[in-house]
């Protein structure tokens, strides 16, 4: 090669040659020794582009003497690259021929991004950002590593050492090494890659350490050798996280299902306690005393009472959400204590329903004048109107079943709840007109305007809740790679944008809700965006919002796919072992839990097995495929 050649050119000559040898290899060719003159024929180039795209070109001249043999060879290559939607431009068979060495340079590092590059992604980033994403998350941890580019921030060898840490540390060991050597970690980087992984050469030293800016280009291309090598390791860290996430969802619904023992045991406890104060009251038999009694019975149901409304809400509501949780990853319903359960707690409030009745009555004898006629058209009003309000609440605690069945059920219940609205306002009319005529007091009811208010929109919130939890549940288990605390956020995220309770997210508020999770473009990007979420519509709805953030994190947690993730880390035996699961990058805590609570078995060397079969018919609803027998 001329000296006058730039630097570039001579390490893209190299290390494009090292790339083209190495793909040869297959097929037991001679090396090429000269880009310039090794592809003139088109013979090498043929059998290149046979190797990358597994399939024959067909016929061609394979000792081509004459230059239009030569040509044409070199254009049956150029039109196959075509064909594969390459796009090449300002190239000719006869700049091949004639060994135009740029142009020669420039067809290799296509078909290096094409065969090579391409297929390495991250987060919907481009061949090359993905690349360097996934350089700068591996090296992330190391002091004095920044991967900012393909070019300077190789030139110390601390980015090559950070990767084969990060992967393989029992074959280097990163804070052993001289940071100021930068020839002597580029020279061990590149021996224990070539030697120990398996990694092609494409690289002397003297490529990254004698030069301010390495080559971009034949950095990326060996860089991206490394990418592919380790990431077998990444799939068995996928693995870990996947069985991660299974525990996580397991210890999700036990907390749910304490929490929901202990919260129904308090609220039974304060109902009992007011009943028996009930009971024990007397009057004294002034009206001062009975407007005292009456006005602190009107504050118990406007404080109190309101509490154990909406916590009796709650409580069906949750006993519901774990029952659909359970379902949705295939676990063991869970069914409450009988003094715990939702029929003794209907009981026990047809109680309360009934004490309150009396005291009611009690207090209402004592308090002169009341009239009837008005004091019965609010109270069938307003019984009515609760009637209506439990009929829609029993409706709710009531679920079951397959979660899209339960959707279209709570999507009726809300298109009802709506007219009660006007039904509401029609109340308040009675309940003004009572206060005009000095009524305070009802005996025909316990409810008042204020109580039917608010348990209205508790009505109305505990059905867009329910709708929101089952849109919630049908996505998480249609999606994949999404952990509950993830869901949790996005979420939260896209109700806090949703202004209108619409269930969905307009243009500017969909770029809000984006850019409060880091996800920010310009003008016309996000645009682009919206239309292609919402899909041409004018809004993005709740499930396409969640299938855009979880593009790249997919990650379903079926029974099935929990198993092989244990069969993974357990490296294809029956058993597996404590130090299996910690090799798999899973929290102590979890092992800890695992270790605990899987059966164990011993194993003939003595040491200590773990049956992850029988652990996993323990856990779930159904078998799995692998506890049919048909893996062993």
């Amino acid at each position: 090669m001329p000296m006058a050649s730039p630097q570039w050119v001579i390490t893209q000559d190299k290390t494009f040659r090292k790339w083209l040898n190495s793909k040869l290899a297959v097929r037991q060719l001679k090396p090429v020794e000269s880009l310039q003159t090794g592809l003139s024929d088109g013979v090498v180039l043929i059998h290149l582009l046979e190797i990358l795209g597994n399939e024959s070109l067909g016929k061609y001249a394979s000792n081509p003497r004459l230059r239009v043999q030569k040509c044409e060879n070199v254009h049956k290559s150029l039109e196959f690259i075509k064909g594969r939607g390459i796009g090449l431009y300002n190239i000719g068979a006869e700049d091949i021929v004639d060994g135009s060495l740029k142009l020669i340079l420039g067809l290799i590092w296509t078909l290096i991004l094409r065969f090579t590059i391409t297929d390495i992604n991250a987060e919907g980033l481009t061949a090359k950002e993905g690349l360097l994403l996934w350089c700068k998350r591996k090296t992330a941890c190391y002091p004095g590593v920044q991967v900012r580019d393909f070019s300077a921030s190789w030139n110390d060898g601390l980015a090559f050492c950070a990767l084969l840490d990060i992967h393989r540390p029992d074959l280097i060991d990163f804070d052993q090494l001289d940071k100021s050597d930068h020839k002597g970690n580029t020279a061990l980087a590149f021996k224990i890659a070539s030697e120990e992984i398996g990694i092609p050469s494409l690289l002397d030293v003297e490529d990254v350490c004698d030069v301010p800016k390495p080559d971009e280009k034949s950095m990326m291309t060996y860089i991206a050798y490394w990418f592919h090598a380790f990431s077998h390791l990444d799939r068995i860290e996928t693995a870990g996280r996947r069985v991660e996430k299974f525990v996580e969802v397991m210890q999700s619904a036990w907390e749910m299902q304490h929490n929901y023992e202990k919260r129904m045991t308090e609220l039974l406890k304060q109902i009992d306690e007011t009943r028996k104060q009930w009971e024990a009251a007397t009057f004294e038999g002034t009206y001062v005393d009975a407007k005292q009694q009456s006005m602190k019975f009107a504050e118990y149901k406007r404080t109190l009472k309101r509490t154990w409304v909406a916590e009796k809400a709650d409580l069906m509501s949750l006993l519901g959400n774990i029952k659909t949780k359970l379902g949705t990853y295939g676990l063991k319903d869970y069914t409450p204590p009988a003094h715990l359960s939702l029929p003794n707690l209907d009981r026990v409030w047809t109680s309360l329903m009934q004490a309150e009745n009396r005291r009611s009555v009690q207090i209402n004898q004592k308090i002169r004048e009341i009239k009837e006629w008005l004091r019965k058209q609010f109270s069938e009003a307003a019984n009515e109107f609760a009637l209506c309000l439990n009929t829609v609440t029993m409706e709710i605690s009531g679920l079951a079943g397959d979660p899209e069945r339960q959707l279209n059920i709570v999507r009726s219940l809300h298109s009802n709840v709506i007219p009660l609205e006007q039904e509401l306002h029609r109340i308040k009319k009675l309940d003004q007109d009572c206060e005009e005529a000095n009524v305070e007091e009802n005996d025909y009811t316990v409810h008042s305007y204020d109580d039917l208010e608010y348990e209205y929109g508790l009505a109305k919130g505990s059905v867009t809740k329910k709708l929101g939890f089952l849109e919630n549940q049908i996505v998480a288990r249609n999606m994949t790679n999404l952990t509950p605390i993830q869901l949790e956020e996005w979420e939260s995220v896209f109700r806090h944008f949703d202004r209108d309770h619409s269930n969905t997210l307009q243009e500017l508020e969909f770029s809000a809700a984006l850019a409060s999770l880091g996800l920010v473009y310009d003008e016309e990007e996000m645009h682009e965006v919206f239309e292609d979420v919402s899909e041409g519509r004018t809004q993005v709805t709740f499930e396409q919002f969640i299938r855009f953030m979880v593009e790249e994190t997919e990650d379903q947690n079926s029974a099935e796919q929990v198993y092989q993730s244990f069969r993974e880390v357990a490296d294809g035996k029956e058993y597996v072992t404590e130090v299996d699961l910690r090799h798999s990058l899973i929290p102590d805590s979890m092992i800890d839990d695992l270790v605990k609570t899987m059966p164990a078995i011993t194993l003939e060397n003595g040491r200590q097995g773990y049956d992850y079969e029988k652990y996993m018919e323990s856990l779930m609803s159904g078998p799995t495929n692998g506890t049919n027998g048909s893996h062993r």
